[in-house]
């Protein structure tokens, strides 16, 4: 009678082995991963809102501050005071405005008292601009910052089992070095040699790419 194991009987006691071992080495380790929800309101463009809810009299004094704070408007403003100063103390065509000028500050005059409402207008609209910015730049640190909470969570949880197996490994290389040792001491301290300078060369080059890294 052949009493010689088949194939199937031994690619399964195999298997069934593996299956223990591996389930040895990770029993008792917790692999549930922290869970996180992105339930985060979407990222808005505040110009683009700000500039939706413009009201007509905003965009006119928009329009108006951005005119005379520009170049444009102070050259052609100077040139148009200048020909009035020169037309009017040459009178080459007449007198409509003698030295002092009188109606030459009353239009100036005027031009300040409309100009002020429409530049402080602007104004208010893009301080409540900047506020809007300064809310949405808060909302989007918070998010950032559960963001970074949560990944530092997983990352945690992620060292504490790679630690865990990393345990169980080393108890169960002991473990396979005391049986080892039984069977044939000699193997045993060969196969302990070999792990040391494995060992020893792995840490060699950690310090040698940590003195490149230190010195770069």
């Amino acid at each position: 009678m052949d009493i010689t194991p088949s194939s199937d009987m031994v690619n399964k006691n195999h298997i069934q082995n593996h299956d223990s071992l591996y389930k040895g080495l990770l029993e008792g380790i917790h692999f549930k991963f922290p869970t996180f929800k992105h339930d985060h309101a979407p990222v808005v463009n505040v110009n683009e809102v700000a500039d939706e809810q413009l009201t007509i009299g905003q965009k006119i004094a928009d329009s108006v501050a951005a005119t005379m704070g520009s170049w444009k408007f102070i050259i052609i403003q100077s040139s148009i005071l200048a020909a009035w100063i020169i037309l009017n103390v040459t009178a080459i065509i007449n007198h409509w405005d003698p030295y002092p000028f009188i109606l030459l500050n009353l239009m100036l005059s005027f031009q300040a008292a409309y100009a002020a409402p429409f530049i402080m207008m602007s104004q208010n609209r893009q301080a409540a601009k900047d506020r809007l910015m300064a809310e949405s730049d808060y909302h989007c640190n918070v998010k950032g910052e559960v963001e970074v909470r949560n990944i530092m969570d997983h990352l945690d949880h992620q060292d504490a089992v790679i630690m865990q197996i990393i345990k169980r490994m080393e108890e169960q290389h002991e473990e396979v070095m005391r049986h080892f040792s039984r069977l044939d001491p000699e193997m045993a301290r060969r196969l302990g040699m070999d792990i040391q300078e494995v060992s020893k060369e792995i840490v060699e080059e950690e310090q040698g790419d940590g003195g490149i890294v230190g010195n770069s």
